[in-house]
């Protein structure tokens, strides 16, 4: 069966597209971004997604996307911060290697920047990244078979405590 070697979750800020880019090179393999799939698939940002058909159209095409990279990606795979909001994909996630990108609300605001093209952080970016962060966090930990932090840490430190818990895994 083919399936992820690792599947990154987390909020916006976390960490996900540069430490799953960072992953996938040290691993020698692909990394495959569901945003990046639902983009493609609706043929337009995300931003206009959710601006011309709304959020539940958006997240039926990422739920979709998620399902299938699961069944057919065998590298890194990262999640869009939402995608774990379907239960369809919490339980689709179940017995995949799940590594949950932990980050303050700090930390994930100065990554993130104020002035975010992120749809869902449009109008107060703080306060709507704490909100995010709460109503997640609760989902993220427990879908996450291996948690890591990544405030205050490089990319490269982040990955090779990925890669040790991998092998632990293993």
């Amino acid at each position: 069966m083919t399936q992820p070697k690792a599947v990154l979750i987390g909020p916006p800020g976390s960490g996900k597209s540069t430490v799953g880019a960072a992953l996938a090179e040290r691993l020698g393999l692909v990394l495959r971004d569901t945003d990046a799939d639902t983009e493609a698939a609706a043929g337009k940002p995300i931003g206009e997604i959710f601006i011309d058909d709304g959020e539940e159209h958006f997240r039926g095409l990422e739920s979709e996307a998620v399902r299938v990279a699961l069944e057919e990606h065998e590298g890194v795979l990262a999640l869009g911060g939402g995608a774990i909001l379907s239960a369809e994909t919490q339980r689709r996630l179940s017995g995949h290697t799940v590594i949950y990108l932990q980050v303050g609300l700090s930390e994930a605001v100065k990554r993130v920047g104020l002035a975010s093209a992120r749809p869902l952080l449009v109008l107060n970016p703080r306060s709507q990244l704490r909100k995010l962060l709460e109503e997640r966090l609760p989902i993220y930990e427990r879908l996450g078979t291996i948690i890591v932090a990544t405030d205050g840490r490089d990319p490269g430190e982040i990955v090779e405590e990925i890669v040790k818990e991998l092998e632990r895994a293993s």
